[in-house]
C-alpha cells in the first residue's frame, strides 16, 4: 500500500513535461546535460518530499505516544485496570490466561482454578486491583482446601450423600444413625458486616469438624457473592426440610443445643454417648446463655461429632474460641501458621462480589482512585443517638490524621502554595452514613493548601442515612465500599464495626481504629494501631471447660488477645504484641 501511494504522489508531484522525465529515465547511457541533470534532481526531490509526507505523520504519532508513557498513570499499578464488561469477558478472559500470571490470578494457589470467568469476574481478576498481599496462603491450607472442594462435590446438593443424609431429617426419626457426610447449615442472619465475618467462621469450624457447610441464602446472599466452589452450590436448596423453622429457632427451641443441656436432654459428660438427634440447633448469637456457650467445649464436641446436620445462627466471630478448645488447637497451628491471616484468607477464598457487584466496585474505583499516587480509606460508623454528623466525631477524626500523619497537614494561613504542576496526590475514600464528615474534610482542604504540596482529593461513594439491611440495593453498596476500604494503602477504621474488620481483613490491613466516643467527647488519644489484621469477637464465653468455672479467656494462651476497641472482646494475635 505504501509503495502504491508513493507512485501516485510521484506523479502528482512530477515535472508538467512527463515526455522529459521518461526521456532521462530511458537512456540512462546518453551524456549527461545540463537539462537532465535538472529534471533528475527533481525527480528524486519529489520522490524524498513524497515519502516524508507518508513517513512523518508516522514519526509524529509514535513520539505523541511514547513521549512520556507514565504520564497519565502516576505510580499507581492499578491504572490500566477497567470496568469489566461480563458481554466481553470472553475475549478478556482468553487474553487474561496468557498474560497474568497464574499464581497472581489463583492468590498463590489459594482459588481453585476451572471456573468460568464470565460468571464470576471477581474471582480472578480481583488480584488487578490490590497490592500482593504479604500473608502467602501456607501448602496445607491450600491442600486442605483442595481435600475440601472434593468433599463438598460428593456431599452437596443433589448428591446422592446428601439425599441420604436429608432422609434422616424427613423421616422423623428422634435418633440419628451415622451418616457417609455430615453438615453445619449457616441461617443468614444480622447485618452484612456480621454476615460475612461468620460465614467465615462457620466454613472454619466445618474445616476442624470435617462437615459440609452450606447457606441460607436470606434475601440477597445470591446477590452479592459467587459460589465458592467448583462444581457444586453452597447455597441451601429451598427445598431443605428446615427453611420453614430458620426463623422460628430460639434458645427455647426443644432441638437447641443449649436447652437440651439445660433441660438434662443432652449430657456430654456421660461416658457413653447418649443418643443423639438428627439435628441440633446452635445458639451463638449475642445474647446466647451459659448453656449455648457450652459448644466451645472439648466434651460437647465429641457430642457434636455425632449429629449429622448442625443449625447454626451467630453474629459473632467466634474464631478465637476455637483456639480454646483442645481438639482443635493443633489443626489451626497447621492451617494458619500465621495465626493473624483466619480471616484474610478465608474471607478472600469464600467470599467474591457477583458481577453486579463488581461492576460498582471497579467503576467507582477507576473513576476516582486509581491514579492516585497513594489512597487512604476511612470508615466512619458513629453509635451516638440523634443526627450527625456530630463535632466531637469531626474532631476525632482530625485529631487522628494529624497525631498519626496519616495526612499531609493544611496550612491554616495559606502562605503555602505548590510550585509543581503535577503534585503528588492522595486519594482519601471515606464511607459513612452521613455525608457531613467528609464534607467538612473536603472543605478544610480546599480551603487551605498542604504544607507538603500534596493535593489530597475526598471521595464518598454513599450516604444513605441509616442502616438499611433489609434492601438489596443497600447491601450492594455496602459490600462493593467495604471493598473498596479495602483497596487502601493506609486503613482507618470505627470501634466495635464489623464493616471495618471487613475491609481490614481483605486488604490485610492493620487499620488505626477510632476509638469509640463517651458522653459526647472526643477519645484522648483519638485513635490507636491495632494489634492484628483479624475481626474482634465482640461477645466470647469466660468458662473454664475442665474446671467449671468462671475465667479470663484472653489470658489463657498468648495468641488469644482482649480486643483494642471492646475490652471484653477476644482476637487472634501473633502472640508476641504486648496488651
Amino acid at each position: 500500500m505504501v509503495f502504491m501511494d508513493l507512485n501516485e504522489l510521484r506523479k502528482r508531484f512530477s515535472p508538467s513535461k512527463p515526455q522529459i522525465s521518461d526521456a532521462i529515465d530511458a537512456s540512462p547511457g546518453q551524456a549527461a546535460r545540463p537539462m537532465v541533470s535538472f529534471n533528475f534532481i527533481a525527480a528524486n526531490f519529489t520522490k524524498t518530499f513524497a515519502a516524508l509526507l507518508i513517513i512523518l505523520p508516522v514519526l509524529i504519532t509514535f513520539s505523541l505516544i511514547y513521549r512520556n508513557p507514565h504520564s497519565d498513570h502516576r505510580s499507581s499499578p492499578f491504572a490500566d485496570a477497567r470496568v469489566l464488561d461480563p458481554k466481553s469477558s470472553q475475549i478478556n478472559s482468553q487474553s487474561f490466561e496468557h498474560v497474568e500470571g497464574a499464581d497472581d490470578k489463583l492468590l498463590g494457589g489459594l482459588l481453585p482454578s476451572g471456573f468460568d470467568v464470565a460468571s464470576c469476574l471477581s474471582r480472578y481478576q480481583s488480584f488487578m486491583y490490590r497490592k500482593a498481599s504479604p500473608f502467602k496462603p501456607p501448602s496445607y491450607l491450600i491442600s486442605r482446601l483442595r481435600k475440601y472442594e472434593e468433599q463438598h462435590r460428593r456431599c452437596g446438593p443433589g448428591t446422592q450423600a446428601y439425599n441420604e443424609a436429608l432422609s434422616q431429617l424427613k423421616s422423623g426419626n428422634q435418633s440419628a444413625v451415622p451418616t457417609e457426610c455430615n453438615y453445619v447449615v449457616w441461617i443468614s442472619f444480622s447485618g452484612l458486616g456480621n454476615r460475612i465475618l461468620t460465614v467465615s467462621a462457620a466454613f472454619l469450624y466445618a474445616l476442624l469438624s470435617n462437615r459440609i457447610l452450606l447457606i441460607d441464602p436470606g434475601t440477597d446472599m445470591t446477590d452479592l457473592f459467587c459460589e465458592p466452589f467448583p462444581d457444586t452450590s453452597w447455597f441451601l436448596p429451598h427445598d431443605f426440610p428446615l427453611n420453614n423453622k430458620f426463623n422460628g429457632f430460639n434458645q427455647k427451641s426443644s432441638r437447641c443445643h443449649g436447652f437440651m443441656l439445660k433441660k438434662n436432654l443432652l449430657n456430654a459428660s456421660a461416658e457413653e454417648v447418649p443418643a443423639v438427634p438428627p439435628y441440633l440447633y446452635l445458639h451463638l448469637g449475642h445474647d446466647y446463655n451459659d448453656h449455648d456457650k457450652l459448644f466451645f467445649c472439648d466434651e460437647d464436641q465429641t457430642l457434636l461429632d455425632k449429629v449429622p446436620w448442625l443449625i447454626m445462627r451467630s453474629d459473632n466471630y467466634f474464631v478465637p474460641s476455637l483456639y480454646l478448645i483442645p481438639s482443635f488447637e493443633q489443626e489451626l497451628f497447621k492451617l494458619f501458621p500465621e495465626k493473624v491471616t483466619i480471616f484474610h484468607h478465608l474471607g478472600r477464598y469464600l467470599l467474591h462480589p457477583t458481577n453486579e457487584v463488581w461492576g460498582l466496585i471497579t467503576r467507582y474505583y477507576n473513576a476516582y482512585l486509581a491514579r492516585a499516587d497513594e489512597r487512604i480509606g476511612i470508615q466512619i460508623r458513629t453509635f451516638e443517638e440523634g443526627p450527625g454528623p456530630f463535632q466531637h466525631v469531626n474532631d476525632q477524626i482530625l485529631s487522628c490524621i494529624s497525631k498519626e500523619k496519616l495526612l499531609p497537614e493544611v496550612d491554616r494561613d495559606n502562605l503555602a502554595f505548590g510550585l509543581s504542576k503535577n503534585p503528588r496526590s492522595i486519594a482519601v475514600l471515606v464511607t459513612s452514613l452521613d455525608a457531613g464528615y467528609s464534607d467538612s474534610l473536603r472543605e478544610l482542604y480546599w480551603e487551605h493548601p498542604t504544607v507538603t504540596g500534596e493535593a489530597v482529593g475526598f471521595y464518598q461513594p454513599s450516604h444513605e442515612g441509616f442502616q438499611q439491611s433489609h434492601k438489596k440495593n443497600h447491601n450492594r453498596k455496602a459490600l462493593a465500599e467495604m471493598y473498596l476500604l479495602s483497596l487502601s494503602d493506609k486503613l482507618v477504621t470505627s470501634a466495635w464495626s464489623t464493616f471495618g474488620y471487613v475491609a481490614q481483613g481483605f486488604g490485610g490491613l492493620k487499620p488505626w481504629i477510632l476509638y469509640k466516643p463517651e458522653d459526647k467527647k472526643t477519645p484522648n488519644p483519638a485513635c490507636g494501631r491495632a494489634m492484628s489484621i483479624e475481626p474482634c469477637f465482640h461477645a466470647p464465653p469466660f468458662w473454664d471447660c475442665k474446671a467449671k468455672t468462671g475465667i479470663d479467656t484472653g489470658k489463657l494462651v498468648p495468641h488469644v488477645r482482649h480486643c483494642e476497641d471492646i475490652s471484653w472482646g477476644l482476637k487472634v494475635v501473633d502472640g508476641s504484641e504486648e496488651l
